[in-house]
């Protein structure tokens, strides 16, 4: 009750609206979701006035309780990939709402390369020029060009090893390696890093990974062909593979309807902010550098980004959220 009560006063002392009622959000069992979480709870408690509960989350679970039971409020990093036709019945019943895009990039994947290769060889940008220069992705002297994987029983899995059919790496000499695990994909990358050698794989982001070791995503000079990526590249069975780069999934805050009708201030809050994945993969970064749990790096981010933050809310809502620092 402690910070429900602090935030009503400031929100008062601002000029703002009369408090919010009780607000749920979903946190979810990832880092980005989880700060993007925790950023939520601190600017609607102590900017709003709300009394803000975090309930434990994960992608269908929430979707499903909120469908159904219309409990929690706010999925505030919802990827759509999952339920989206039952999604899209809800919203167009306005039993759900979608707010903002909570990742503008969305969720990306891709094959990438390291940025100190990028810099001495540009064409290493391109799949083409990976090819020319398939030797800077020896291992060591002796070995074939590694292609690095996602693990078994990943979808990314599924999407790499098509990928690498159809833009013919086989053929160009590189050896297609399945990591065991996501944090020994993570540890190759590093590695590379360190050794300032070559590297070329499936990875994602938002991820702390890119935000600590900076990568350039590959174009395969194809574009996007959504259909066949979702028709064949996703699946295990995909005979006639075709270059095509990974479509980007949206991520989406979701709330309830009756949430977007009893609180339109929040709501609106949560149309206008918005994390590119550089901004998020620096922040989950940092996070990983000083071993800092999810409600520190809110704060942090919060404390040394003001100039995002306060684009997103009224003038007396960000002077709220600014006197709550000291």
């Amino acid at each position: 009750m402690e910070k429900w009560c602090i935030g009503l006063m400031l929100a008062v002392l601002a000029g703002t609206a009369q408090a919010c009622e009780k607000v749920t959000i979903a946190e979810m069992g990832w880092s980005s979701a989880s700060v993007v979480a925790h950023i939520d709870q601190y600017v609607l408690e102590h900017g709003f006035g709300c009394e803000v509960e975090l309930v434990d989350g994960d992608t269908l679970p929430t979707a499903v309780s909120m469908l159904t039971q219309g409990f929690p409020d706010i999925a505030p990093e919802y990827w759509l990939g999952s339920m989206k036709t039952a999604i899209n019945k809800a919203v167009m019943d306005q039993r759900l709402r979608y707010a903002g895009d909570t990742l503008s990039d969305g969720g990306e994947e891709g094959f990438w390369v390291p940025a100190y290769l990028v810099e001495k060889h540009p064409e290493l940008a391109t799949i083409d020029g990976v090819i020319k220069h398939a030797k800077l992705f020896r291992p060591d002297e002796d070995a074939n060009p590694t292609f690095h994987n996602c693990p078994s029983g990943w979808n990314c899995q599924v999407s790499g090893a098509n990928l690498f059919k159809a833009l013919q790496l086989e053929q160009a000499g590189f050896e297609l390696v399945e990591a065991a695990s996501g944090t020994l994909l993570a540890d190759s990358i590093s590695s590379a890093y360190q050794e300032q050698r070559g590297w070329l794989g499936v990875y994602w982001a938002p991820t702390a990974v890119l935000g600590e070791y900076p990568m350039v995503k590959v174009d395969f000079g194809s574009g996007i062909d959504e259909k066949h990526f979702q028709d064949c590249i996703s699946r295990s069975i995909c005979n006639e593979a075709k270059p095509t780069m990974y479509p980007p999934t949206p991520v989406l805050t979701l709330t309830t309807g009756s949430f977007a009708e009893r609180e339109p201030a929040a709501f609106t809050y949560l149309e206008q902010r918005s994390y590119s994945n550089p901004q998020m993969n620096q922040l989950l970064a940092w996070m990983e550098r000083n071993q800092a749990s999810s409600e520190q790096a809110s704060r942090y981010f919060l404390e040394t980004n003001p100039e995002l933050w306060q684009a997103w809310l009224p003038a007396e809502v960000a002077d709220a959220l600014r006197a709550s620092f000291n």
